[in-house]
This record gives C-alpha cells, sequence and structure tokens, in this order.
C-alpha cells in the first residue's frame, strides 16, 4: 500500500477510534494500566510511567486539534499522577493500585523523564499553564542533578547508585530534553545543554565504538555490564535512539551522529527484523543472535519512526529505500492493530505468529501515537 494511504488509514484510527476509546474505558480520574480486548478496563496495579504518557498523548492530540475531550484528561491525568504517585522529595513514585494506592513509593529515573515531557507537552497545549511548567520541570531537573548526577555523564540509577547503569532512562530524558527546548519559555539553554550531554554519551558509551550497536546496561564507568546482561541489545531502541539521534543532529549539524544513526537503523534492519514474519523482534546479542524472538508491538513503531525521519533528511534512490522500510513498518505495526475492537493492539507476537490473549497496555498508546504524528510531520515536510 502507498504510504500516503497507511499514513491515512492510521490517523483515522487515531481519531476516530483510539483516542476516543481510551478517553471513555482508560480514563476514571487517573489512567488505566490496561484494557481488555472486550474494551472494558482492567484493575489492574498501574504504573507511574503511564500517567505522564497518557497526559502527553491527549495533550500532543489537543494541539493537533483532535475535537474530543483532550483537555480534561490531561489535567485531571496530571493532578492524579501528582497526588497519588508524587513524594515528598518531589520525585515520583513507581506503582499503585487501581484504587489510587501508592505501592511502591521507589524511585525511577525513567518515571521522573516522563514526568518531564508531560510538562513540556501540557506547556504547549494549554498556554495559561506555561509559567507553571516552566517552574515544575526546572525543579525537577535541579532535584534529579542533585539526587543522582553521575560523576562522569549523565545519570545514577538513584542515590545511593545501584548497578547496572541503564542507556534506556537516558533516553527517554533525552527525548524529554528536546522537547523541552521546542517548547517556548523553557530555559532552552539548560535543556540543549543537557542534550547534548546525553547525546555525547550515547555515542561515546552506550554505543559500541566497534560494531556500532547500543547496550543496555554499563558498570559505574559507563563500561558493558559484566557477563550476559551486558551483552543484551534490543533492536527497538536501536531504532528509537536513532530517531532521536536524528532530531538532535539536525538542530546541532552534527554529522557524527547521522553516521551513528544510520548504522543504528541498520542493526535494527538487518538483525532485528524476523524475515519470515516481517516484524522487529524483542532482544538480540552483541553477537547480533536473536535471544528473544517475541515481538512486541512498540518497537514497530520505532523502526516506523526512524524510517520515516530518515526519508525526510534524504532524497533520490536513499529517499525511496527509506520509505519502503516504512512502508514495512507501517506494515508490521498495522498488524498488532487488527483486532475486534478498532482502538485496542496487541502487544506481543509469539516466534510462531500467533499473538498472545491478554489486554491492551496503555503504556505503548505513547509509542503508537508519537508514531502517527511522526509520519504525518515526516509526509507534509517532503
Amino acid at each position: 500500500m502507498d504510504i500516503h494511504l497507511q499514513a491515512g488509514a492510521l490517523s483515522g484510527w487515531l481519531t476516530e477510534a483510539a483516542l476516543p476509546l481510551w478517553r471513555q474505558k482508560g480514563f476514571d480520574g487517573g489512567f488505566v494500566e490496561t484494557i481488555h480486548m472486550n474494551g472494558e478496563p482492567t484493575r489492574a496495579d498501574r504504573r507511574s510511567r503511564v500517567q505522564p504518557r497518557q497526559v502527553y498523548c491527549f495533550a500532543a492530540a489537543g494541539r493537533r486539534g483532535w475535537t474530543g475531550d483532550w483537555r480534561m484528561a490531561a489535567e485531571d491525568g496530571l493532578r492524579y499522577f501528582d497526588r497519588v504517585y508524587g513524594q515528598p522529595s518531589g520525585f515520583y513514585g513507581a506503582l499503585a493500585s487501581a484504587d489510587g494506592e501508592l505501592i511502591d513509593p521507589s524511585f525511577d529515573l525513567y518515571n521522573q523523564a516522563f514526568a518531564l515531557l508531560a510538562f513540556a507537552h501540557m506547556a504547549e497545549a494549554l498556554p495559561e499553564r506555561k509559567a507553571e511548567m516552566v517552574e515544575r520541570s526546572d525543579n525537577l531537573r535541579r532535584k534529579l542533578w542533585s539526587h543522582c548526577k553521575h560523576p562522569l555523564a549523565g545519570f545514577e540509577e538513584d542515590n545511593p547508585p545501584r548497578l547496572p547503569l541503564g542507556s534506556n532512562p537516558h533516553m527517554h530524558l533525552f527525548e524529554a530534553c528536546l522537547a523541552s527546548q521546542e517548547a517556548e519559555g523553557f530555559d532552552r539553554n539548560a535543556w540543549t545543554d543537557l542534550a547534548d550531554e546525553i547525546a555525547n554519551l550515547a555515542m561515546d558509551c552506550f554505543i559500541d565504538a566497534e560494531s556500532g550497536a547500543l547496550r543496555e546496561f554499563f558498570d559505574h564507568d559507563w563500561r558493558p555490564f559484566p557477563g550476559a546482561k551486558g551483552r543484551i541489545i534490543e533492536p527497538g531502541h536501536h531504532f528509537e535512539w536513532a530517531w532521536l539521534l536524528l532530531r538532535w543532529a539536525e538542530r546541532r549539524g552534527n554529522d557524527r551522529a547521522i553516521l551513528k544513526a544510520r548504522r543504528l537503523f541498520e542493526i535494527g534492519e538487518t538483525h532485528g527484523l524476523c524475515p519470515g514474519r516481517e516484524v522487529v523482534v524483542m532482544t538480540l546479542l552483541d553477537d547480533f543472535s536473536i535471544a528473544d524472538p517475541v515481538a512486541r508491538l512498540w518497537p514497530q513503531t520505532e523502526w516506523l519512526k526512524a524510517a520515516i525521519r530518515f526519508a525526510a533528511l534524504t532524497d533520490g534512490a536513499e529517499r525511496q529505500r527509506y520509505l519502503t522500510s516504512a512502508r514495512r513498518a507501517t506494515t508490521a505495526l498495522q498488524r498488532f492493530l487488527d483486532v475486534p475492537v478498532r482502538g485496542l493492539w496487541r502487544d506481543k507476537q509469539k516466534a510462531d505468529g500467533s499473538f498472545v490473549e491478554e489486554p491492551a497496555p496503555a503504556s505503548t498508546f505513547y509509542h503508537i501515537l508519537c508514531a502517527i504524528h511522526e509520519l504525518e510531520d515526516c509526509l507534509k515536510r517532503m
């Protein structure tokens, strides 16, 4: 199918089905963790990260003209996030019950990164709350710096430090930095400096100098973590980091980042795709052998985002090569969206091509919505 037709189908699915369904069934003052395949919400415990991710989704949808009641979902969702997960320290806890009782108050850098992402998008969607979001963002950034800044670069996992260190929380913090740079009224210098630090940490340490592969886990000196854990690489994160580094490189005029992103994309496409199923698998080892053949939905969205961003930044035969990849990624994504209740999705495809029967996780909506918006934007740009 033509990429423009695919984009139109995904945009219609988002605005006509997914956003209305998750607004109606996925929000009860806070955001639910999962929705059953029959369209009814579950009573599953709620991870902290789901709340700001869904705030982002509805704020971003509102900015782009979705006519549903996005504002109440975004504002009440943020209030719920503050009330249920907010800690005296200024950070956010990790897990609550469906009744809004905090179960796990522990610190996770990953969750704080999504709070920052939500603040940036709320400021853009609701200009009257911009000053508040700027202040909250600045405060959380300063608290992170005081609490767990790593002596070399990036951040610790907590204070006191614990191992292994991870590239993944930094990826989402990098994403929040880029969003905060773009948001009017935010401290552009501070967010640019932090984005630059994380980009260079990724290029110098997260990405292997010889193979070009992105590792997940590290010791305290940002060297690969010993043993099997240090060998893990995820194709989905290769695509996601490629997309983020392209965005950063375009702003900074950094050719090194573009080269790193190209190699990350090449690894993801060459070694991370299952030829028979045409989907991105979950995990490889650093020799590019498959460690986990399960395909989850979210890596398909990251493949699409990276492919279409590369297409927008290239021309001629190279553009066509990336457009072909974007069409394949969109086809892979659409397989996960083919469910009886339109607006839901499958999360996991097994090695035999069958899908795991389970509720749709709300956390995936952030990936899907971002991919659809990126596809729309890059096609307009081309």
